[in-house]
């Protein structure tokens, strides 16, 4: 796999469908373009130029972004809430070819048990107390675009099989209705949730999932990439600046500090608002008393709280981005965001060479 094979099999084959789901991958990687555009890098994001990436690990996202953008095929985003699934599913609406048809949200976590099926499918008048007309679904509306479903693994049994009938069948069943509807949307489902033990519990229908998942996509949180912390915090802060017409603002050394320390429960959505907040209450330097952590006593790093300073912080980050990277000092340097130079003058200093 990290030299470049698609995916692999186990033997014995435990499902057809998992095979199904692995020829259906790989055709999408292989029809998407004729000529396919280089691959991202840190410097060069690629396709989706609005999100930021340093870390290695979402460079090679992009890169499956950029592949899988320009066919029909199902995406599955996994990861943390707050990592960015909505923005990377907009993105690939943004580069598909539905691009000039809608794109529509719904989580399904939000709608009540009772009218998820009716936001869904659509109903017919009369089907129940109230339906005093037609109604046509989030299926119908998106017709032509694509269809963002947040939180998939909250589906109950029932709602599983009928998004999968639309999903196999390409049509739907209003409530109360007696004639299939087609359907023409490209879906693009996520959850926080781990679907496949979900599946081994039966919680989720094994038949969904191999379904949804052509093309599986996960999204580390933002405390395991840590090289995209400053670099997401230049971009809030930019718009937070214009936004608040503090066109001067910058992080202080401190505040950067603060950020790579901070273990982002609520990943990228958190530090979003830690930066908006911040832009308030500074006036032309961010300092970390700024931060809505400020005074939190957390454990950055695995160290016990209240025991590093700003140097054990710093020594700490070196040596776990040289594990990570095998002590490959070019690609540590890249994810802590500093020169070559800088990395082996830090690690003489702190006798880690």
């Amino acid at each position: 796999m990290k030299r470049g094979a698609l995916d692999y099999l186990e033997k014995p084959l435990r499902s057809p469908d998992e095979l199904r789901r692995l020829v259906r991958r790989a055709l999408a990687l292989n029809t998407a373009s004729p000529e396919p555009a280089p691959p991202p890098t840190s410097e060069n994001p690629g396709m989706c130029g609005a999100m930021v990436a340093r870390d290695q690990r979402m460079v090679h996202i992009l890169g499956l972004l950029q592949r899988v953008a320009p066919t029909p095929a199902t995406v599955l985003l996994l990861g943390e809430s707050g990592v960015g699934k909505e923005v990377i599913a907009r993105c690939l609406h943004a580069h598909s070819r539905r691009s000039s048809m809608p794109f529509t949200a719904v989580n399904c976590a939000a709608l009540s048990p009772t009218l998820i099926e009716s936001e869904l499918f659509g109903h017919e008048r009369g089907a129940f107390t109230g339906a005093t007309d037609r109604h046509s679904g989030v299926f119908e509306r998106a017709a032509g675009g694509t269809l963002f479903l947040d939180e998939i693994g909250e589906l109950d049994a029932a709602l599983q099989s009928k998004l999968l009938r639309v999903l196999q069948e390409r049509v739907l069943d209003r409530v109360g209705g007696g004639q299939s509807v087609p359907v023409d949307v490209r879906i693009i489902a996520a959850t926080n949730q781990d679907l496949q033990r979900n599946v081994q519990q039966g919680r989720f229908r094994a038949d969904l999932y191999f379904r949804l998942s052509t093309f599986p996509i996960e999204i580390p949180p933002l405390r395991e990439r840590p090289a995209d912390i400053d670099a997401l915090a230049e971009l809030f802060l930019g718009r937070a600046a214009r936004q608040f017409e503090k066109l001067s603002l910058r992080l202080s050394d401190d505040a950067r500090y603060a950020l790579r320390a901070h273990p982002w429960p609520g990943n990228v959505r958190e530090l979003e608002n830690a930066i908006e907040r911040a832009a308030i209450l500074a006036d032309e330097s961010i300092l970390p008393e700024h931060f809505p952590f400020a005074g939190a006593h957390s454990a950055p790093l695995g160290a016990a709280a209240g025991t590093l300073n700003m140097r054990d912080l710093e020594r700490r980050a070196i040596e776990e981005a040289l594990q990570r990277h095998e002590g490959n000092r070019t690609h540590a340097a890249r994810e802590l965001g500093i020169s070559l130079r800088t990395l082996q003058y830090r690690l003489k200093e702190y006798g880690l060479a």
